[in-house]
C-alpha cells in the first residue's frame, strides 16, 4: 500500500485521540467510584461512632468524655462534607472527560465517513472510466468488423 493519504492520517490521529480520551474517561470513572466508596465508608464510621455513643450515654458517660464524642463527631461530619465535595468534583471531571472523548469520537466519524465517500467517489470514477474503455473498445471491433 502506498502513503497514507492526508485523510487516512487525520482518522489514525483522532482514533489514537480517541483512545486516549477513552482511557481518561475510564479513569475519571475510577476516581469517581473510589470518592463515592471513601464517602461511605466514612457514613459508616459516622453510624458505628453514634451507636457507640449511644450505647456510652444509656451505660453512663462523664462530660469530658461526651464532648470528646461530639467534637470527633463534627470531625467527622466534615470529613464527609469534605469527601461529599470530592465526589461532586469527581463527578463533574468524569463528565468533563466523557463530553471530550464524544467529540473526539465525532470527529474521528466524521473523517471516516469523509474518507468512505472519497473512497467510493474514487471507486465510481474508476468504474466509469473502465466502462468508457470497454465502451470506446466494443466500438472499435465493431468498426474493425465493418471495414
Amino acid at each position: 500500500m502506498g502513503n497514507p493519504t492526508a485523510l487516512e492520517t487525520l482518522i489514525e490521529l483522532a482514533q489514537r485521540d480517541s483512545e486516549e480520551a477513552a482511557k481518561r474517561v475510564g479513569m475519571a470513572n475510577k476516581a469517581v467510584d473510589e470518592a463515592e466508596q471513601k464517602l461511605q465508608m466514612l457514613h459508616g464510621f459516622r453510624d458505628d461512632y453514634a451507636r457507640k455513643l449511644d450505647a456510652a450515654q444509656l451505660a453512663g458517660i462523664t462530660p469530658m468524655a461526651y464532648r470528646n464524642f461530639v467534637a470527633f463527631m463534627d470531625k467527622l461530619e466534615n470529613a464527609i462534607n469534605g469527601q461529599g465535595e470530592v465526589v461532586k468534583h469527581a463527578k463533574h471531571a468524569c463528565t468533563v472527560e466523557k463530553t471530550a472523548w464524544q467529540e473526539l469520537e465525532r470527529k474521528r466519524l466524521s473523517y471516516r465517513t469523509l474518507n468512505e465517500r472519497a473512497a467510493a467517489k474514487q471507486l465510481q470514477a474508476e468504474n466509469k472510466r473502465d466502462q468508457k474503455q470497454m465502451d470506446e473498445h466494443a466500438a472499435r471491433q465493431a468498426y474493425f468488423k465493418r471495414h
